[in-house]
């Protein structure tokens, strides 16, 4: 008998399944697993929503008392982790309390963040003229030139977009408002999104239902959040990318280059739309590689030691 979760819950075991690709077997012992820690915040009166790093850690200390399996305890943590991750970017909770679990454990995986070469080649994938191909170059630039959420991406109707300003206007978590600027790339892509495909996609569908939004797909619906990673995907396997890549990989790799290139870490939160810069240092966490190069080329006695005095 399959255990029934909080909406929200269900809502993270879906994007699990369809974005994710998460195998049924690692699905069902997720279900398992949040049933269990929604049954011990019922035991204190509280709820998914309103837990606390206290509530995680009491939890966790709980199942390592009943001498479960290191493991059983570590995907316990994994699972509650990639749910608060999710609650915060879908603006279900204002902040994530196991953002600290995750900086105190020792085996906790950056994000995927892909490479600026790489990320090159992901948005030359979409090579054609055709109006898929067009749409899907304007759906890659404007994620990685934003770093805007997927959700956001696919709520875009045509007043939001302003050319002249170089704004966009994204509706995040909460209903919060906000204008991201419009790199010129990721302008030019959208312009001919806007300007040759999209009308020739809406003509040529039979059932056209909402003309206002920004991203359709070949039926002239508004693009789901779902067909926005299949996209991703789809053209992240064309050019050899890892298969962990998604869009939501871009809002990542968005914020990485960014910090990697000098951007002040509270422009890139007031760019993404993190309630809490704890969230945006999660999310920009270098990786040791740029750490030591940074290190290497900022530091005053990290140098040539043959050309130290």
């Amino acid at each position: 008998m399959t255990t029934s979760l909080p909406g929200p819950a269900e809502e993270y075991l879906s994007w699990l399944a369809v974005e994710r690709g998460r195998a049924t077997a690692t699905l069902s012992a997720y279900r398992r697993d949040i049933a269990a820690f929604v049954e011990f915040q019922v035991g204190r009166d509280r709820t998914l929503e309103t837990a606390s790093t206290t509530d995680i850690e009491a939890f966790l200390s709980r199942a390592q008392r009943a001498e479960l399996a290191p493991a059983t305890v570590a995907r316990l943590g994994s699972a509650l982790r990639g749910l608060y991750g999710f609650l915060l970017d879908e603006g279900v909770t204002s902040s994530d309390p196991t953002a600290l679990l995750a900086a105190q454990g020792s085996g906790t995986r950056l994000p995927v963040v892909l490479s600026e070469s790489q990320v090159t080649a992901l948005l030359a994938a979409p090579a054609s003229d055709s109006p898929v191909d067009v749409r899907d170059r304007a759906v890659l630039e404007l994620l990685y030139g934003t770093g805007i959420r997927v959700s956001e991406l696919v709520g875009l109707s045509l007043g939001d977009v302003d050319f002249d300003e170089e704004l966009v206007r994204v509706t995040g978590k909460g209903d919060k408002q906000r204008l991201v600027p419009l790199g010129r790339r990721a302008a030019a892509a959208l312009h001919a999104w806007l300007d040759s495909a999209r009308p020739l996609l809406l003509v040529a569908s039979h059932d056209a239902r909402d003309t206002h939004a920004v991203f359709c797909n070949l039926r002239g619906h508004r693009l789901t959040r779902q067909g926005v990673d299949l996209v991703v995907r789809r053209h992240a396997r064309r050019v050899g990318l890892p298969r962990a890549t998604s869009a939501h990989t871009l809002r990542h790799t968005c914020a990485t280059h960014m910090l990697a290139h000098g951007a002040d870490v509270r422009v890139i939160q007031e760019l993404l739309g993190h309630a809490s810069v704890a969230t945006t240092q999660r999310y920009t966490k270098v990786t040791p590689a740029h750490l030591i190069e940074a290190y290497r080329s900022a530091h005053p006695r990290a140098g040539d030691a043959a050309a130290a005095p």
